[in-house]
C-alpha cells in the first residue's frame, strides 16, 4: 500500500500568541516574521518569541517557517547570515526566502530548509525546476496559476520538492515579487517589507488625452481569495501545503479561518481512502462554529484556479478596499442621528452593542460607525452619521461572533492508548503509553503485591486520565492488574513520568523537512537576461545567477531606479475584462482599443498606463512621470 501524501494547512501569524492559536485551532504549520528581513515589516518578532512558537508547535509535530523574504542589500548580508543561525538554534524548520543570496551561501548556513517565497515569482515550470535544482525544498506558487498549470509545475519537479499555494486571504493584483508600484510612487518597496498598497487606492479611468471614461473606483483592488471547496483538486494537482494569507490580520481572524479550513481538510483527507494524511498530529476541538462570511473579506473569488476570467464574473472590489460586511437591516427613520442620537431600523438580524456597521453614502463612498447600544428598533451610533431612510446597513464587526471566538474553549489534543500491567519484577508495575503515529514510552514503579478489597479499575482509570495541561487525552486503557492494589499517589507519579518520557520521544522523533543540501551549480538559468524585475540586490545573488548561466543586465530597482517610465506590475487580472470591455469578446468595443490610463485620486500616487497583451491575456501597468500622458 502506498504511503499517504502528507498535507499541511499553513497559517499566518503576526506574533507568537497568534501562531500558537493557529496551531491550537488546527494548523499543521505557521509562517511568522523574525526580527528582520520579513516582507511585512509591521509583523516582526524576537528570537525568544520564535523559540516559544517552535516549542509549542513541535509538541504536535507542527512546523514553523520564518519569513526572511525581502531583498537583502550587500551591507546586510552578514546580519542576515547571523539571523539564520539564531533562527536555526530557536528550532525553526524552514526559511521562506526571496533573495538568492541565501541559496548562494547555503554551505555556510546551518542545515535549515529553504522555501522559495511567492516573491520569487515562479510563473513557469522551467523556473520552478531551476529553483528545485538549486536546492529549494518547497516552492510557493503564484496565486494566478490554474489547476492545470499547477499540475504542469508538479510534473517538472522531483518528487521530494513540495508545492505550496495560497487558498485564502488578500490577493496582490501583480505577480508577487514583480511589483514596484509602491517604490515608484512613494519610495516604499514591497520587496523591502514596506508595501503602501497602491493597488487599494482609487483611480479614475481615462483615455490618452485625459478624458474620463469612467468615474473613480478601486480598479486594481482585488477581492479576497477563497478556495475552501477546491482543496481536493488542488491536492490532486500536486499541492501539499495550503497557505492562508494574513500576517497582519488579528487573532480572531486567524482562529476562524484556520478552524474552517482545518475542518475542510480533515473531511477531504477522510474521503481520500488513505491517499492523504495530515502532516501534524492531534485534533483541534473547536469551541465555536467557524464562518468565513463573518470575518474580514472584500468579497470572495477563486481567482484563476479554473482558468481565465469568465465574462460576467468579478475579481475586483471596485467600490472599496474595505469590508462592507453582511446586510443586517434598513434605516426606517433618523430623527436625531446627526446630533449623535438614535436611528430607527428594521433589522434582519440581531444587533448588539459594539457592532461595527457600514453603509454607502449617496455619492457612492463607503462609511462606517460603531454601535454604542441597541434598544429594540433603535440603535445609537457612537458618532454622528449621515444615514437616510431606506439605506441598507451592513455589519463588518460582529461583536457577538467575536466574543464567541474569544471565549471558545478550543483545545488541541493527541489521543493516547495506555496499558497498565505487572512490571519485570514482582513488586513493580509498568505503564506504557502509545500515541498517534505509533510513538511509545514506558515507566515503572514499585507498587507492592497486596490485593485490594474493592474493585480498582474505575479508580485507576480516573487517576490515569488526569493528563492535566499536557497535550494528551486518554482514548483507551487496558488494565491488566486485576485486583492488585496500587496507591493513587503511585499511579499519579507513574503517569507523570510516562507522559514526560513520551514527550521526549516525540521531541526526538520530530520529522525534519527534506533538505536538499548544497547542489553544484548547473545551467539552470542558461540564456536568462535579468533586469530590475528580477530583484538582484547584492553580489551573492548576482553570483548565484551568473554561475548558473544568467546575465544580470540591471539590478533591483531599489538600488538604481530606472529612468523615465517604469513598468511596475504585470497582472493576469484584466481591467477590460472586469468591466466588460474585453477586446477578444463582442462586448469590448465601447472604450478605446489603445492603452487606458488610471489617473490618481490620491495626491501621493502616480498615474499609470495600462497596456493589454491579449495574446498572453496579461495587463502591464506602467508608472508615468507626473504630468505625462504617454
Amino acid at each position: 500500500m502506498k504511503t499517504a501524501v502528507k498535507l499541511e494547512l499553513l497559517a499566518p501569524a503576526r506574533n507568537a500568541d497568534t501562531a500558537i492559536e493557529a496551531i491550537r485551532h488546527g494548523a499543521d504549520a505557521v509562517y511568522i516574521g523574525g526580527p528582520a528581513f520579513g516582507a511585512r515589516a509591521a509583523a516582526g518578532n524576537s528570537i525568544d518569541d520564535i523559540r516559544r512558537v517552535t516549542a509549542y508547535a513541535h509538541r504536535y509535530h507542527a512546523r514553523v517557517y520564518v519569513t526572511v523574504n525581502t531583498i537583502v542589500y550587500a551591507d546586510e548580508l552578514a546580519e542576515a547570515k547571523r539571523l539564520v543561525g539564531e533562527l536555526y538554534e530557536a528550532g525553526v524548520d524552514a526559511l521562506i526566502v526571496q533573495d538568492m543570496a541565501f541559496a548562494e551561501m547555503r554551505g555556510e548556513l546551518p542545515p535549515i530548509a529553504l522555501h522559495a517565497s511567492t516573491q520569487c515569482d515562479i510563473r513557469t515550470p522551467s523556473k520552478a525546476a531551476a529553483l528545485a535544482s538549486a536546492g529549494f525544498e518547497q516552492l510557493v506558487l503564484p496565486r494566478e496559476l490554474s489547476v492545470d498549470e499547477i499540475r504542469e509545475m508538479r510534473a517538472a519537479l522531483p518528487a521530494e520538492v513540495e508545492l505550496e499555494a495560497f487558498v485564502h486571504g488578500a490577493l496582490c493584483v501583480s505577480y508577487s515579487g514583480d511589483c514596484q508600484a509602491g517604490f515608484a510612487a512613494m519610495g516604499r518597496s514591497a520587496n523591502r517589507g514596506e508595501c503602501p498598497q497602491m493597488c487599494r487606492l482609487p483611480y479614475s479611468l481615462t483615455d490618452a488625452n485625459g478624458h474620463e471614461l469612467a468615474p473613480a473606483a478601486h480598479y486594481l483592488s482585488l477581492r479576497d481569495l477563497r478556495r475552501i471547496d477546491a482543496l481536493g483538486e488542488m491536492a490532486d494537482a500536486g499541492i501539499s501545503s495550503f497557505k492562508i494569507e494574513g500576517r497582519l490580520k488579528d487573532e480572531n481572524y486567524v482562529k476562524n479561518v484556520v478552524a474552517a479550513y482545518s475542518a475542510a481538510l480533515d473531511r477531504m483527507v477522510a474521503e481520500s481512502g488513505g491517499k492523504y494524511a495530515r502532516r501534524s498530529h492531534g485534533r483541534a476541538n473547536i469551541g465555536f462554529t467557524p464562518d468565513l462570511d463573518r470575518t474580514f473579506n472584500r468579497g470572495y473569488t477563486s481567482y484563476f484556479l479554473h482558468g481565465r476570467m469568465r465574462s460576467g464574473t468579478t475579481m475586483a472590489s471596485l467600490k472599496s478596499p474595505k469590508w462592507a460586511g453582511r446586510p443586517v437591516g434598513k434605516v426606517v427613520s433618523t430623527p436625531d442621528a446627526r446630533k449623535g442620537g438614535s436611528v430607527v431600523v428594521e433589522a434582519f438580524d440581531t444587533l448588539n452593542n459594539g457592532d461595527g456597521l457600514t453603509y454607502t453614502r449617496p455619492d457612492g463612498a463607503f462609511e462606517g460607525f460603531r454601535l454604542n447600544r441597541v434598544e429594540g428598533r433603535r440603535i445609537y451610533p457612537a458618532s454622528a452619521v449621515g444615514l437616510r431612510p431606506g439605506m441598507t446597513l451592513y455589519r463588518n464587526v460582529d461583536k457577538a461572533f467575536a466574543d464567541i471566538i474569544e471565549r471558545g474553549a478550543t483545545r488541541r489534543t493527541i489521543g493516547v492508548d495506555m496499558e497498565l500491567c505487572a512490571g519485570d519484577e514482582p513488586d513493580k508495575i509498568k505503564l506504557a503509553i502509545t500515541s498517534e503515529g505509533g510513538f511509545r514510552a514506558e515507566a515503572e514503579a514499585l507498587a507492592g503485591t497486596d490485593e485490594a478489597r474493592t474493585p480498582q479499575e474505575d479508580a485507576r482509570r480516573r487517576v490515569l486520565a488526569k493528563l492535566g495541561d499536557s497535550e494528551y487525552v486518554l482514548d483507551s486503557l487496558t488494565d491488566r492488574l486485576g485486583g492488585r492494589f496500587v496507591a493513587a499517589s503511585t499511579l499519579s507519579d507513574l503517569r507523570r513520568r510516562a507522559v514526560a518520557a513520551l514527550q521526549d520521544v516525540y521531541a526526538r522523533a520530530l520529522p525534519q523537512p527534506a533538505r536538499m543540501g548544497t547542489p553544484e551549480a548547473g545551467n539552470e538559468f542558461e540564456g536568462c537576461v535579468l533586469d530590475y524585475h528580477d530583484n538582484v540586490a547584492n553580489p551573492l545573488a548576482r553570483k548565484f545567477y551568473e554561475k548558473r548561466g544568467a546575465r544580470v543586465e540591471a539590478e533591483a530597482a531599489e538600488l538604481a531606479k530606472p529612468a523615465g517610465e517604469m513598468r511596475v506590475m504585470t497582472t493576469r487580472y484584466c481591467l477590460r475584462r472586469e468591466i466588460g470591455e474585453c477586446l477578444a469578446e463582442k462586448s469590448g468595443g465601447r472604450l478605446p482599443k489603445g492603452p487606458l490610463y488610471l489617473r490618481s485620486v490620491a495626491a501621493t500616487a502616480v498615474s499609470y498606463r495600462l497596456d493589454f497583451d491579449c495574446g498572453r491575456c496579461e495587463m502591464h501597468v506602467t508608472a508615468l512621470r507626473q504630468g505625462s500622458r504617454k
